[in-house]
């Protein structure tokens, strides 16, 4: 493998990485079955490669692809390299979880409309934003007249003083 070789398959490797991140799978896959192609597979570097690729394969929906090359990285000669295509490799055949219906949220589809349409503005224009109602920082509900408390005494806390001597006398007697 030439230096030349390399370098282009280290850019398009970064490329394809790149371009997951963003979403563009399709060009993901480019990038990598490109960097692939240039580089030894049974390579640290060649197995980095192929994880990616099997991720991009998956996102894309190729999952027969995915699964395929997640096998040949899951017999990889580099140990970590084993490791993660194996584990992928376990994720990738785990059964499908079924959602129903209403655990889902629809995103509507907004492809169609255009940036800047002049209908776009109209119809936000006439949209007015729902105020919410605001409730009152702090407010007393039932308030209590001074004048109605039974403030006489009905010895209640000598009673429970009482008590409380009686309970410690009684701890420090039998210690």
């Amino acid at each position: 493998m030439s230096l030349d070789s390399l370098d282009t398959a280290r850019a398009d490797y970064q490329a394809g990485k790149a371009a997951f991140e963003r979403g563009e799978y399709r060009k993901a896959v480019q990038f990598l079955e490109s960097a692939k192609t240039l580089v030894n597979v049974t390579s640290r570097f060649g197995g980095e490669v192929q994880i990616w690729l099997v991720t991009a394969y998956e996102a894309m929906g190729q999952r027969s692809d995915a699964l395929a090359l997640c096998r040949e990285v899951s017999r990889h000669p580099d140990l970590q390299i084993r490791k993660q295509g194996s584990r992928l490799l376990y994720i990738l055949e785990a059964p499908r979880l079924t959602a129903r219906p209403e655990w889902l949220t629809q995103i509507p589809d907004l492809t169609a409309l255009g940036d800047g349409d002049e209908r776009d503005r109209l119809t936000a224009a006439t949209i007015a934003p729902t105020k919410q109602s605001e409730k009152p920082a702090f407010q007393l509900e039932n308030v209590i007249d001074p004048q109605r408390v039974n403030t006489k005494d009905n010895r209640f806390i000598w009673v429970a003083l009482g008590a409380g001597v009686l309970v410690l006398g009684g701890l420090v007697w039998f210690m």
